[in-house]
């Protein structure tokens, strides 16, 4: 059966029309760029860690660990503006990456979160590069004497430094630790100033040094003594607690022409707590413990000594003969 003329023309018509919005279509698709991914910053943007193969600096071969018990004591660089840019983290060779420190001032006790996010330093010297936004929320130039302690904060803080942000710094670390900390870091340094400008020790090396450089310290030296295995942080505070605690002597005075007594108490523990304020020695006599210096020289020693005795807060203090009991 012969179709109408016009059912012809109109059914090629919408058949070139449909072929001409397929080739449209394909064309648009092939013209049509790949989305950019954006950067994730939740949870997940953490995880999985980064560990990488051993490497070495230096003579010294770095082995990245995921362990949760970092806690080190060394030496700061901070990184050119190309690296780490504005955000607080840092570089390190072992921790795995991204994971998250608390950085401490060792010279001041100030303390900030910062996220590891790269390997380095490139130099056995340091302990850890900072990003410059690390370095200056920590207010610290290079060569500065740091502790670096991995911590798990949460999300809320994990995301502003993801983001680039600060989160507000820690509770500053006591000075007594501080002090035990530069023990850790070196313990043939001298000792920092805690309460005025800090005098930083001359530039330590860290613990893994060529085994060249070990042995031309030792030839110019002599051979080290042994080392008995450190402390924990821990213990060696409540070591040190104890040692400060610990009885004063009860002796008697050196030979000398004068002393000053601070007073004699029916508690022992009493008389030694003043003894210790004083720098003075405990002495029993009879019931009484008896709370005096060394012996001085010269009545104006003595009378200087009684001067700083009463300002202590011992008013009853006196001057008496050191030969007398």
């Amino acid at each position: 059966m012969r179709l109408p003329d016009s059912f012809t023309f109109w059914f090629s018509l919408g058949a070139v029309a449909s072929a001409m919005v397929m080739v449209a279509t394909a064309e648009a698709r092939a013209d049509r760029k790949p989305a950019v991914p954006l950067a994730a910053n939740g949870p997940a943007a953490d995880y999985p860690v980064v560990l990488g193969a051993p490497f070495a600096i230096d003579g010294v071969t770095y082995t990245p660990s995921d362990s949760l018990n970092v806690d080190q004591v060394g030496y700061a660089s901070v990184a050119g503006p190309d690296e780490g840019g504005d955000g607080v983290t840092i570089a390190h060779r072992t921790l795995p990456l991204p994971s998250y420190v608390e950085v401490t001032d060792l010279t001041t006790g100030r303390t900030i979160l910062a996220r590891a996010e790269r390997r380095g330093p490139m130099s056995g010297t340091w302990l850890a590069e900072l990003s410059s936004g690390a370095a200056a929320q920590l207010g610290i130039t290079t060569k500065t004497p740091v502790r670096i302690r991995r911590v798990n904060p949460p999300e809320a803080e994990r995301a502003l430094l993801r983001a680039g942000r600060q989160v507000p710094t820690r509770m500053e670390t006591p000075k007594p630790l501080l002090a035990v900390l530069m023990r850790r870091l070196d313990p043939g340094a001298p000792a920092v100033s805690l309460t005025g400008p800090a005098a930083i020790p001359s530039l330590a090396p860290a613990a893994g040094l060529a085994s060249a450089e070990l042995a031309s310290r030792a030839a110019a030296n002599g051979p080290a003594p042994k080392r008995s295995r450190p402390m924990p942080v821990a213990a060696v505070v409540a070591h040190e607690t104890r040692a400060v605690r610990a009885p004063v002597a009860a002796t008697r005075p050196m030979p000398g022409a004068f002393v000053v007594q601070a007073g004699a108490f029916s508690v022992r523990s009493s008389a030694e707590a003043v003894a210790r304020k004083i720098a003075g020695e405990v002495r029993p006599v009879g019931k009484l413990w008896r709370v005096r210096t060394s012996a001085l020289a010269s009545r104006g020693e003595a009378e200087a000594k009684l001067a700083k005795v009463r300002a202590a807060g011992y008013s009853d203090a006196r001057i008496q003969r050191a030969d007398r009991d």
